[in-house]
């Protein structure tokens, strides 16, 4: 993910302001960390460069469907 998205990003919950938490960087990327709603008190990972943006209640959804099959 690259750092400037965040002037773009926005909690998809209540739509208040992300703050970013760096684990993990490479180069300019950063890999690994997560995104935080203070509003809502909501994190949402960052793994492999990707911001999943999921609410949290719909980020288990398909594993959890699966399993029912």
């Amino acid at each position: 993910m690259r750092p400037d998205l965040m002037d773009v990003l926005c909690c998809p919950v209540c739509r208040g302001d992300l703050v970013l938490t760096v684990d993990r960087k490479e180069g300019e990327e950063i890999v690994a960390g997560h995104l935080r709603c203070e509003a809502c008190r909501v994190d949402y990972p960052i793994e492999e460069g990707i911001p999943n943006l999921l609410p949290p209640e719909d980020r288990d959804a398909p594993a959890a469907q699966a399993e029912t099959k």
